[in-house]
Parts: structure tokens; sequence; C-alpha cells
């Protein structure tokens, strides 16, 4: 026997074994996977959801009971809509495809994890139906086997209808039929074209691609699902051409239910949980922080515009939550300034509350912002900018403090800017895709907790149908801001409520801090917020238009109106504790005239009177650093001396608090001729002869000291018997001018 034969004979047993230890494997492994008919067939059981008491809301399984779609009444693109985004040779293969199984395999050992799943529509109705979420070998390998019985058992049409009818298409839908209605209003069997490929394209991804949440990422996956139509010749060009053209038609169904939209957000949360939500339709409990009483209250408003709002509790908990755009994003408009200027700004220490900003009309390389009433204001601090809401000094802020600097604390905070958002505008709320009034209020509740950024939640624990606890809220906390930052915008924010654009609150009695913004131009406005939070509650209020119509609404106006309303109903019977806004903070002590005058913030001396003590805040270590003397070392500019009818005048520069010590000397002898308060012309009446005046001016504290500054001399002075009395001046007539 040929060396060659044995080597070959040995290394075609050793693979023999290699495969039979596989294959029994596999054999062990599976034993315990059998298909379940019932599973395929009726999928819903009852989910049932309790509010913060442990009260049942409602069975979430009976809205998509008896909602089953039939293959034969779908449209044919409907179908191939399906067959061309998620498995192209499904009509071909046995329910499992091994390029693409093997291409996965491949990319997964390259990047050490289960990233690519390869899997047909057979596998996903097997994964959704039966199996857990869990990215195992032994979960594949059940995939595989179950998948194969799947193929066996039913034909394509039955295993295709019966994948229509499990699919989960976000906002607690399940089935095509379902979705169809949600999305579009209409029953399966009469959705068009573009339609289909909307509610295929949700399939990746439902809360990414909702085309309530996110019509433009909607759009695009839905053209991306029609290009894929087009490869497999299921469209032609021209079909192709005119679909991708068309636009988004999703339509909000009015739904039976008043609860619908907290229940439609708890499902949405459940997407975003490491969990397969199919399994979830098992008899389920889920344990929410839904509060009917606030729930109810914020049902009930008259509103006359799209609307969104949420209340939640300090801890993050949602307890009422109502939205007629879905959980849209929309541009935040001035609720933006806190967030990504004015408290990065404060946590650099590039200012404090009492900073000084210019209030004027600015270009920046042809961005030219302008306030909301049009006019600029000259100097004005930064906490009145927030309280007042003006768009220059944020502009102007962000340009100092850099997008850089801003978009390190918004990453923070879980917002990841687009490029196209990297740009000064940014500070007037200037985003692509914006944020959801729930993302908002969350990062708000940042001031409200010290810093720290966790996101809020409407499910509290999900239990099995055993009582088995199978997932509990997870916050995940991340420091963004110090407590000394949070300290100073609590302050600031609650100045708003009493006195800016928030006033309407002022009257509520209960220590509140609230930003307003609203978005529009001359033409009218189309978002309106009003975003607060006391010690023990977070509230966000949206009205505009889906669709962008104008109208003159306006956050201090119109969303402090229901805010006004929720917190009287919420605080009827106690009042939260105040806010802290002083923690990590110095109280220091400014010079008031030359912080109103020169716009200086210098430290005010031992010796100042308390009428010149101005009482400030900032960051600990941004104090200033310069420190007055003017009282303890009084300093003055130097005084005039002139002649006025055969009197000397002594003209004293004007100040508020100095005493002024005016002496006179001649032939060798000094004497005092003033010496009280500042007043403008002191004037003298001397006989003739030559003198000298001095000043010094000094301060008189409240427990009498006298703190004297330097002694000032003044021209010499001649008076002459029968002439004019005049001031002797520097002999310069007789000398070169051009030599001086």
């Amino acid at each position: 026997m040929s060396k060659f034969f044995k080597i070959s004979l040995i290394t075609i047993l050793c693979f023999l074994i290699i495969a039979l230890s596989l294959f029994f494997s596999y054999l062990i492994i599976t034993k315990d996977a059998k298909l379940d008919e019932s599973k395929l067939t009726e999928p819903y059981g009852n989910v049932i959801l309790y509010d913060d008491e442990g009260n049942k809301i409602v069975d979430a399984s009976t809205e998509s009971k008896n909602k089953n779609v039939k293959f034969d009444s779908l449209q044919k693109y409907t179908i191939n809509a399906f067959i061309a985004s998620e498995d192209r040779t499904f009509f071909s293969h046995n329910g499992l495809n091994y390029k693409r199984m093997i291409k996965a395999l491949f990319k997964n050992i390259a990047a050490g994890s289960f990233k690519e799943g390869a899997s047909t529509i057979s596998q996903q109705l097997i994964k959704n139906t039966h199996l857990s979420n869990d990215k195992t070998i032994k979960r594949k390998l059940n995939e595989i086997k179950l998948t194969k019985q799947l193929e066996k058992k039913y034909s394509k049409k039955e295993i295709l209808e019966m994948y229509f009818n499990t699919i989960y298409f976000g906002h607690s839908c399940y089935g095509l039929q379902s979705a169809s209605e949600f999305y579009f209003d209409k029953p399966a069997e009469e959705l068009s074209l573009t339609e289909s490929a909307t509610l295929v394209g949700l399939l990746t991804s439902p809360n990414n691609f909702s085309p309530f949440k996110n019509p433009e990422k909607s759009l695009s996956r839905r053209n991306t699902v029609l290009k894929a139509m087009y490869e497999c010749d299921f469209i032609n060009e021209s079909d192709y051409e005119n679909a991708v053209k068309t636009p988004l038609n999703a339509v909000q169904k009015n739904e039976a239910n008043k609860y619908s939209d907290y229940i439609s957000a708890v499902f949405e949360e459940l997407e975003n949980i490491d969990l397969n939500f199919y399994s979830l339709t098992e008899g389920c409990k889920i344990k929410t922080y839904f509060n009917p009483k606030l729930q109810n209250l914020i049902e009930k408003f008259n509103y006359t515009t799209d609307n969104s709002i949420i209340i939640s509790t300090s801890e993050g908990g949602v307890s009422a939550y109502k939205s007629t755009i879905k959980g849209a994003k929309r541009q935040p408009g001035s609720t933006i300034k806190p967030l990504a200027v004015y408290a990065p700004a404060i946590e650099e220490k590039l200012l404090s509350p009492y900073t000084w900003i210019l209030d004027e009309k600015i270009d920046y390389n042809g961005y030219i912002p302008e306030n909301h009433d049009k006019k600029y204001h000259g100097y004005v601090t930064v906490s009145d900018s927030i309280k007042y809401s003006y768009n220059v000094p944020a502009v102007k802020t962000l340009n100092s403090l850099t997008i850089p600097v801003s978009e390190k604390y918004l990453t923070k905070m879980n917002i990841n800017l687009e490029n196209e958002e990297k740009n000064l505008a940014l500070a007037l709320g200037g985003m692509k895709y914006g944020l959801s009034l729930k993302d908002l209020c969350d990062r708000y509740g940042i001031f409200q907790n010290k810093g720290i950024y966790s996101s809020s939640h409407f499910i509290k624990e999900i239990s099995s149908k055993e009582g088995r606890i199978i997932y509990r809220e997870q916050k995940n906390p991340a420091q963004v801001f110090s407590e000394g930052t949070c300290s100073l915008m609590n302050e600031m924010l609650i100045k708003t409520a009493m006195e800016g654009t928030a006033k309407k609150l002022s009257d509520c009695g209960i220590n509140i801090a609230v930003k307003t913004g609203t978005c529009g131009n001359e033409n009218g406005n189309t978002d309106a917020y009003a975003v607060g939070y006391t010690s023990q509650h977070r509230l966000g209020i949206w009205l505009g238009d889906k669709n962008n119509k104008r109208s003159n609404i306006s956050g201090g106006k119109d969303c402090t109106k229901y805010l006004k309303e929720i917190l009287q109903v919420i605080y009827a019977e106690h009042k939260p504790e105040n806010l802290d806004t002083n923690s990590g903070t110095s109280s220091i002590q400014l010079d008031a005239e030359e912080y109103y005058n020169n716009r200086k913030s210098v430290i005010v001396d031992s010796a100042s009177p308390k009428l010149n003590i101005l009482e400030v805040k900032t960051i600990k270590g941004n104090e200033p650093k310069e420190i007055s003397h003017k009282f303890t070392n009084p300093t003055i500019c130097s005084p005039s001396i002139y002649i006025k009818n055969n009197a000397i005048c002594i003209e004293l520069c004007q100040t508020k608090y100095y005493s002024y010590l005016i002496k006179r000397t001649s032939n060798g002898k000094t004497s005092v001729i003033y010496d009280a308060l500042w007043k403008k012309t002191i004037t003298d009446e001397p006989k003739e002869g030559e003198y000298i005046y001095t000043v010094t001016p000094y301060y008189i504290d409240s427990n009498g000291n006298k703190f004297y500054g330097e002694e000032i001399f003044l021209p010499t002075v001649k008076i002459y018997s029968g002439t004019p009395p005049q001031i002797k001046i520097p002999d310069i007539t007789n000398k070169d001018w051009f030599d001086l």
C-alpha cells in the first residue's frame, strides 16, 4: 500500500469520525426540539400589563387576536416585498440557505461573535415562535432542526401565511393585518406597493424605522426594499422610479383604547430589551409605572393641535404618556440651550450665571442669529439669557465653547450629532432629526439628579406566567455634569418659571424648574415646548403639527397652560421639596459698582458697604481672581483746579461712597479747608500768596474705621494783589515745539 494511499485513507477516516461526532452531537443537542403546531397557528397568548399599583391595565394581545391574513388575499407585490428583502431564494430552498450560512459562519468567526444570522423566512418563523433570543450554538442547531420539520410539514404558501401572521411590526402590532391597520388604516389586502415596502422595511428595527418616529429613516429603508424588488425583477424600472418618488403616506389610526399610546410605548421599549419579545406572548405579565389618574388627566385635555405629554417620576418611571405623533423626533428649539450650550460652558468654567454677554447683531460667516422679538438687548447676564430665551447670547456662548466641547457632553447624555448638525445653529435647536419629548425630559433629569443621566422607562418588571422574573429595569447611569453645574442650572430654570418665558407657572406655589421653546419663523410656529421638573417629577409638553403646518402656538403661552394644570393635580395635597441650588457652588460677593458700571466681576474688599455688595453664585473653582481695594485703599481720578470769580475751585470726580480731605499749604503752614462727603466743587478764597492744595480720598466703614487713599497734589496757585489769581503752568511758550 502506497504512502499516499495510507495518508488519504487516514484523512478520510478522520473526516468521517468528525462528521459522525458532529452528527451525534447534533442529535443529542436537539433531541428535545419538537415542532409545536399551536405556536404556529395560534401564537397569541395573554400579555397582561399592570399599572404602578399592580392593577391590570389591559390584555395587550386582544388587539391582535383574530386578525390573521390569508395568503391568497394579498397583492402579489406585497408578498414579493417580503421575499426580496428577507429571503430571495425562499421558494427554491428547503428552509436553509447553506451558502448564506457558510458565509455568515466565516464572518462570525472573524468577528468573534454571532453578528450574522443568515436566517431564511422559515428560520425566522421558527425562532419567533419556538425559541429564545439567545445567540448560542444550541439555539441555532434547534432552529435548524425545527426549520427542517417545518418545511416537511407545511407548504411554502402555508409557511409564508404563518410568517405574515406572527411577525412583529412595532407599536405592539403582531401580524401584517394589525400593522396595516395601524400604519395605514386599511386591511392588508389593500396595501399599495410603497405601503408594502414600508412595512417590510420595519422588520429590521421597528422602533428605528417607524414612519411616525423617524420618517426620513423610514423613507430611506422603504426605498431600499423597493430597490431589492427591482433587483429581483419583481417590479420594472418605471414602477421602481415612480415608487421611490412617492412620499410616505402613513396615517395614524384613532385607537379605541384610550391608553393605546402608553401601551404602544411599552412595546417599543421591549424592542430595546435583550429579550425575544415574540416569546412574551406566552402569558407573561408586564409591570409598568402607569398611573391611571395622571393618564386620564392628560387624555381629557382639549387639544387643538397635535400633542405629546409625558410625566415621569424623578427616578425615571413613566407615569403617563400621550402622543399623537407616536414619539416622533422634532426640532427641540430653545430647549436644547441648557443641554448643549450653558451647562457645558459652566462645567468648563467658561462662564457663570452672572457673566455678562453682549446681545448684539453678529455675523458668523453669513449666519446671523436673531432673537425671537427681533431686538437686541445690549449687555445681558447668562441667567437672563436663559430666563428670556435670548438667541444671540446662546450662539455666542457656543462659539466660545466650540462645537467639539459641546458634542463631548451631548455624547455623554447619549445624543449623537450628525455631521450636518455640527454648527452654531445647534445652539438654537438646529438638528437633522431632533429629539423626542421623552428624550428631552430624560436629559433635563440630569439637572434634577445631580448630573447623572439615566433613561426613563415604562417597564418596571416582566415575569413569566409561572411567576419567574425574566427582566427588571436597568438604569445604566452616566455622569454628565458636576453637582455645581446642576445646582446653578436648577436656580436659573426656577427663575425662568418665576419671571421668564414660563412665568405662567409663577403662582403655582411649588419649586419647579422649566425651559420653554418654540420653533418657527415669521409665517408661524411648528413646535412648542415646556419641559420642567420638580424634586419628584419630570414633565414635558409638546404642541405642534406633525406635517409642520404653521400656527401661533408658543411654549410660554400654550404649553405652560397644560403644565400648570398637571402640577395642580399632582401637588394638590402636598408640595415637593425644593430643588438643590447650592451643592458644588461657591457664594461670592462682587463689587456692585464695578459689576454694573464696568461689567467687571471683582471680589469686593472687606471694608465695602453693604449696598455695594452683590451676592452671586458660581461653580466651585471658578471664583473671580481679582479683588477690589477701592474701600481699603480709595483711589480717584486726579481732581482739576481752576479760577472762577476770584475764587479757587477744586472739582472732584464723582464717587458714591468716598469722603474727601482737602488741605491748603502756604508759607509752611497747612490748614484743612474741607473734610466731608463728596460734592462736585469745593471753593476757596485765600488772600494774596502762593498755595498748594492736596486732596485725599477716604472711606469710613460701618464701624467708623477710616481708610485713606493716596494724597494727590494739585498744581501750585499764585494770587497777586490787584490782579486775578492765576494757576502756575509750565513755561512752554519759549520752547521749540518740534523738540517737545
